[in-house]
């Protein structure tokens, strides 16, 4: 059942929550992936968030659609920019990687270019699931494409996340392509 939960764009105050749901939509094995030897979930979380607060990265407050509930607490996010910034907003990130966690991500494979507005996070928290919020953050995120006019909404889907992609194409999402992201193979799949 949808529920009527507001929907607003991020505030450098939400970085800690829109950190926390970035961290849930990479999955913990990803982000123990990005981490490396002797570096934990705390460690990322610590860099994911400073990523966060900042207004140059792709996972900036700036680029974040919250869903929140009566209290205005940040109980969804979807985390979207233009593909054609990828290169630009991703550098923050890599830099961060290097200097926190000691790992080289400079060769990292593209997800997304030129001619998309890329969804680059979508999660909401475990307990607020199942009640059409993750909808809600993809509508707005498909309009926000459109108001951009930057082309279609885009998005990478793990081939083992059925679940995920029938979500997506219920709102609209078609597969488009296949590609190899963290080592896991995907499908990227658009709405215009």
């Amino acid at each position: 059942m949808l529920e009527n939960k507001n929907i607003r764009p991020g505030r450098v105050e939400d970085a800690p929550q829109i950190a926390s749901l970035i961290m849930q939509a990479m999955t913990d094995e990803c982000c123990l992936f990005f981490c490396g030897e002797g570096n934990g979930l705390d460690d990322f979380r610590r860099l994911m968030t400073a990523l966060v607060m900042r207004q140059d990265t792709q996972y900036s407050y700036l680029n974040a659609i919250c869903a929140t509930d009566a209290a205005d607490n940040v109980i969804g996010a979807v985390v979207c920019y233009d593909g054609a910034d990828l290169h630009r907003l991703r550098r923050p990130f890599v830099d961060g990687v290097r200097r926190v966690l000691g790992r080289d991500l400079g060769d990292m494979a593209d997800e997304t270019g030129p001619g998309e507005l890329y969804l680059d996070s979508l999660a909401v928290m475990p307990e607020h699931r199942g009640k059409g919020i993750a909808t809600q953050l993809l509508c707005a995120a498909v309009a926000r494409a459109r108001h951009m006019r930057v082309g279609p909404a885009g998005l990478l889907v793990d081939e083992n996340n059925p679940r995920a992609e029938r979500l997506y194409k219920s709102v609209g999402f078609k597969v488009v392509g296949t590609n190899v992201w963290g080592g896991h193979n995907m499908r990227h799949m658009q709405m215009k």
